[in-house]
């Protein structure tokens, strides 16, 4: 056993750490002279066109072989959202309503703008930002709606009701349906689904066609989070309660904080702020079948502020879905070429490759298309973590070296959790040293269980994993941090 952790301290001291970029390259995609690259919506048609919205109101599309954008509509309002219905026709949505744009004599321009749905309020708040439109294997499309900022004030005339015990704090929802997600069935019937929203900004489904939103740190968010949204259900911030069935005249900022949190459905998953994640943009997950790499089937996160990417790693507990997440992609390109900031907007092309739609739209970020390509080879990286009993289960994308997966002294974990409260965000509050009792490694050395001294629900477990290395010695562990948000334990 000597013998073998002096080899396997040998093997690791000289093998070189793995990064993303010996994996992966970043491809700048080079857009017209003249347009302001303020990306609000990506979508692949059936032909291999891409379909890409921005701020200013174009619709262009951009066929990648022969690299070669066309306009296909125009003069529409602050489009955050695309979806390719055929070659001829998309469904976008701007700021006033879901626009279905359709080229009805095939030549490659739209001709006909038709509203599918205007059936929202608008006070004319700069921050009421519509999002979507996102379809489910029934038809039915799903859009999410900002609440409007007590940065700025409201028109003088609003569209729709004009309700004044929405109109209080910082984020407010004074007209129907700000902070909510609506459903729109294929004959055309809205219908409000969820409410308890901030700054839905990134919507979508997962392989198993559940519907997850992303919502931004804020008043009511003591960090940003991922949603596992269900029908009827209210997730956290209290202005959009107001347009909700039944709830009494109050303003619901006049209620405690205990009874909002009594009706709230928490979070699949938090994104500790600052480590990692500062503003959460669009869900999308890999349906390549391995054309992007190891990680089909998983979820990717976009970050405004941030260079990077984040990978999703649910855990269904209970009948509830929780879970971890991970650094995916840094800044860092091997071919020189860097990912930007402001990833507002993801979605994978016919041949496996992540693009990126880019923005600043008035804060941090930045502007263009950029794309991110599998070289290939797999790195050594975590596949899964999972709860149990006494702790987790880590799962690897390879057989781990022993010796150093063995060690105790690898596994550095804390826990804490995030304050549901009025203010604007929240730090880190009660935290705790966790201390592993135990490490057991899988016969495949693919898997390992880690047995804990104490174990709570409804705290973040924050794992820092030290000197792992693949069992042949010829690669060491790419990431180090994974967080995992714990609601529920094992029954």
């Amino acid at each position: 056993m000597f013998a073998l952790l002096i080899l396997s301290s040998f093997l690791f001291a000289a093998t070189p750490a793995d990064t993303i970029s010996d994996y992966y390259e970043v491809e700048t995609i080079l857009t017209p002279a003249g347009l302001v690259a303020e990306t609000g919506g990506l979508s692949f048609l059936p032909d291999g066109r891409m379909a890409a919205c921005f701020h200013r109101g174009e619709i262009m599309l951009y066929n990648p072989k022969t690299k070669v954008w066309k306009l296909f509509a125009d003069g529409l309002h602050d489009p955050l959202g695309v979806v390719a219905v055929s070659n001829r026709e998309l469904l976008v949505i701007q700021r006033p309503e879901l626009t279905r744009l359709t080229d009805t004599n095939g030549d490659g321009v739209a001709d006909l703008y038709e509203t599918v749905t205007d059936q929202y309020g608008m006070s004319g708040n700069y921050h009421e930002f519509a999002f979507g439109p996102v379809r489910d294997a029934k038809g039915n499309l799903y859009i999410s709606l900002n609440t409007g900022s007590n940065g700025a004030g409201i028109r003088d005339e609003v569209r729709g009701q004009y309700e004044p015990l929405g109109r209080q704090g910082r984020m407010y929802a004074c007209v129907p349906y700000r902070g909510w997600v609506l459903q729109i069935t294929p004959d055309g019937k809205v219908k409000p689904f969820a409410s308890g929203f901030r700054s839905p900004n990134g919507i979508g489904f997962d392989a198993k066609g559940r519907l997850f939103v992303t919502d931004n740190q804020g008043d009511w968010l003591g960090t940003s989070k991922l949603y596992h949204v269900k029908e009827g259900k209210f997730y956290g911030h209290p202005a959009s309660l107001v347009w909700r069935p039944g709830f009494p005249s109050v303003d619901p900022l006049t209620l405690p904080v205990r009874t909002l949190d009594s009706l709230r459905t928490v979070e699949s998953i938090a994104f500790p702020h600052e480590s990692m994640a500062h503003s959460p943009t669009q869900v999308v997950f890999d349906n390549t079948g391995g054309k992007f790499g190891p990680f089909t089937g998983q979820m990717f996160v976009g970050d405004m502020d941030y260079a990077h990417l984040l990978r999703i790693l649910p855990d269904e507990v209970n009948g509830q879905i929780q879970g971890a997440c991970i650094p995916f992609f840094s800044k860092a390109g091997s071919n020189g070429v860097a990912m930007r900031i402001g990833n507002n907007r993801l979605a994978f092309g016919p041949d496996g490759s992540l693009y990126l739609g880019q923005t600043d739209h008035g804060w941090l970020g930045s502007k263009g298309i950029q794309r991110i390509r599998y070289k290939g080879g797999v790195p050594l990286d975590i596949m899964a973590m999972k709860l149990t009993h006494t702790g987790f289960t880590l799962t690897f994308t390879q057989p781990l070296d022993e010796a150093t997966a063995r060690e105790i002294t690898n596994y550095k974990l804390r826990s804490y959790y995030y304050e549901y409260h009025q203010a604007y965000g929240s730090p880190q509050m009660d935290m705790q040293s966790v201390s592993v009792s135990d490490v057991e490694v899988s016969a495949d050395r693919r898997t390992v269980l880690l047995r804990l001294e104490t174990i709570k629900p409804n705290r973040i477990y924050e794992l820092t994993l030290g000197n792992l290395a693949a069992g042949n010695g010829q690669k060491k562990l790419m990431n180090h941090l994974i967080c995992y948000t714990l609601n529920k334990l094992v029954e």
